[in-house]
């Protein structure tokens, strides 16, 4: 049994969830982790988190508890 998952104008088929996950997970552009729970879109830039973004220059950003 597969599904399917639409994504920015391309389809991708999996048979489990586990790997939808890991093909679809962003990557942290600073220290380049996959973001599998809640990461920071900053202006189209993803990261793992506040500290990430802030070491590539980015401000006023915050993580949330």
């Amino acid at each position: 049994m597969t599904f399917e998952v639409h994504a920015q104008g391309s389809v991708h088929v999996f048979d489990c969830f586990a790997c939808a996950i890991h093909r679809m997970a962003p990557i942290c552009e600073h220290c380049r982790v996959q973001i599998l729970g809640q990461g920071v879109d900053v202006d189209g830039h993803w990261y793992c988190g506040a500290h990430c973004a802030r070491a590539e220059g980015r401000v006023g950003i915050v993580d949330r508890v």
